[in-house]
């Protein structure tokens, strides 16, 4: 961790340092900037929604890497590498140690709707090279409420910043991609999943937070994993407009292992 580049696992101090280096592309310094000041700072005296967000990074709990596209191979194995690391080591970091991922931001501007589609093309990208078989307990359709992202045996909650949240603040970022990659351990091990009373608590606190920091109602694709009628896929890029995401996650995910070269643990 923290070897030189930024392409590299990195703790937040170690990412804050190098963003602030001039010889760093301002794309950085600017994801990281929009990061720290959402949620740490408030909107209209409002606190940005998840608190445990917002005490994690204000702790420095965070880990973090930079990817240089959305949808170059090179760049995305790099990716794999990365969250193989942090599988590795996220729990003696911290117990509350995301790993956030920021993308540098594309050539041209993108629509909503080519968001969507990087971001499942991440995933795919992901799922085709992953070094461990899909887990055994975790169903393979999307169209279920217990599916979820899965990588090197893990279950994920990846949630999304974009350009395109003009209105729903609590998801914007003006510089490009943001992915934060959440194993479902993390959750587990704080109690916060939705069968459990502080997860109940947690998520009727933070609803209450997203009506006032997004000036909106919560979006009514909010939901729980497991939670029948509920498909937690939706969150990981909460649509802006229906018209421009998809109806199903576009992502095809198979038990059969290997599929293609699989990711292996990045080298010094």
């Amino acid at each position: 961790m923290n070897e030189p580049g930024l392409t590299r696992l990195l703790d937040q101090s170690t990412l804050a340092s190098r963003a602030s280096d001039p010889s760093t592309p301002d794309w950085l310094a600017a994801h990281w900037e929009s990061f720290e000041a959402s949620l740490t700072g408030e909107r209209d005296g409002s606190p940005f929604p998840c608190f445990f967000a917002a005490e994690s990074l204000r702790q420095g709990d965070p880990l973090y890497t930079v990817v240089d596209s959305m949808t170059d191979p090179e760049a995305l194995f790099g990716l794999g590498r990365v969250l193989v690391e942090y599988l590795d080591v996220w729990r003696d970091h911290s117990d509350r140690a995301s790993l956030v991922a920021f993308f540098r931001p594309p050539a041209r501007e993108l629509g909503e709707r080519e968001y969507h589609e990087r971001l499942w093309n991440v995933l795919q990208f992901l799922h085709v090279h992953d070094p461990e078989p899909w887990p055994a307990d975790i169903p393979t359709d999307p169209d279920t409420c217990k599916w979820e992202f899965c990588f090197a045996g893990e279950p994920f909650f990846p949630t999304c910043r974009a350009p395109f949240y003009d209105e729903r603040r609590s998801r914007y970022c003006p510089v490009g991609l943001e992915i934060t990659f959440q194993p479902r351990a993390l959750f587990e091990a704080l109690n916060v999943t939705a069968d459990h009373p502080t997860g109940q608590e947690a998520r009727e606190i933070i609803q209450r937070r997203i009506e006032d920091y997004d000036d909106l109602p919560p979006h009514p694709l909010l939901g729980d994993w497991g939670i029948k009628g509920d498909r937690e896929w939706h969150q990981y890029l909460l649509p802006a407009d229906e018209k421009r995401a998809p109806d199903r996650p576009p992502i095809r995910v198979t038990r059969d292992h290997p599929k293609a070269d699989p990711i292996e643990r990045a080298t010094s």
